[in-house]
């Protein structure tokens, strides 16, 4: 019978992916607040002071590459990688167009594929790793408006699940957190009635925080969880229950 790798003790090289605002940020917090390196990767711009970051566009392949030889000539190998980075293009489907749909799909999902592809690389090597997907519970649910966002986060789990069958003898390990409604700027922005009709649906009565998701996350990348393997846990307050 295979022998897992024990974790190492050392701090851990972690990639964030959209790790610079929002649940993303919270994440990379929460690992930097523990002693490991942390890494996170912005589209455009600067990066953000203070942190470890790389610039890369996870729509493209090329951008993916260069980021990842960045950090491990720079860190080492990603050991853990979190992928948080997506867009959002709502409009009702009869209005959507083909652009809408598959530019998200493109950064959502395909953009994680290339991440995590690009991570077994150091993984394999590593005789470890673990890769955590951000859904949402809209990939269950489902959302007027949300077709091309559905779609993309529906598509991680299936994804978590192949990498599980084919590198699970590896000790890697690939899993899915899919929060709900979570307290973000773009919530706090949303209006008092809208806010209340989503309270409605919640069982717990309230927006998630974003450390509720990171919490998850955490467990995720912890030696504890090392026999849990493509998997989805939501973190929704009860909203996606029995779906």
């Amino acid at each position: 019978m295979a022998v897992a790798t024990p974790e190492t003790t050392e701090p851990r090289v972690v990639l964030v992916t959209g790790g610079n605002r929002g649940i993303g940020k919270c994440i990379a917090d929460s690992f930097r607040a523990q002693g490991d390196r942390v890494i996170i990767t912005y589209r455009s711009g600067d990066a953000p002071e203070g942190v470890d970051a790389v610039q890369c566009d996870v729509s493209s392949t090329k951008s993916v590459e260069a980021a990842y030889k960045e950090i491990e000539s720079t860190w080492g190998p990603v050991e853990i990688l979190v992928a948080n980075a997506g867009i959002t293009k709502d409009t009702l489907l009869m209005r959507m167009s083909e652009d809408d749909f598959t530019s998200v799909l493109d950064t959502n999902l395909v953009g994680a594929f290339r991440v995590a592809k690009r991570a077994t690389k150091g993984f394999l090597k590593l005789k470890r790793g673990r890769v955590i997907f951000i859904s949402s519970v809209v990939g269950v649910t489902g959302a007027p408006g949300q077709a091309n966002y559905a779609a993309s986060k529906a598509g991680l789990t299936g994804m978590a699940r192949a990498i599980t069958r084919e590198l699970g003898a590896r000790n890697v390990t690939a899993n899915v957190v899919a929060p709900g409604y979570i307290t973000t700027d773009m919530t706090a922005e949303l209006p008092e009635d809208v806010t209340a009709n989503y309270m409605t649906s919640i069982p717990a009565a309230r927006f998630g925080d974003p450390e509720e998701v990171a919490n998850a996350v955490q467990w995720l990348a912890s030696p504890g969880a090392g026999y849990v393997n493509g998997t989805v846990i939501r973190v929704d307050g009860g909203l996606g229950m029995g779906l």
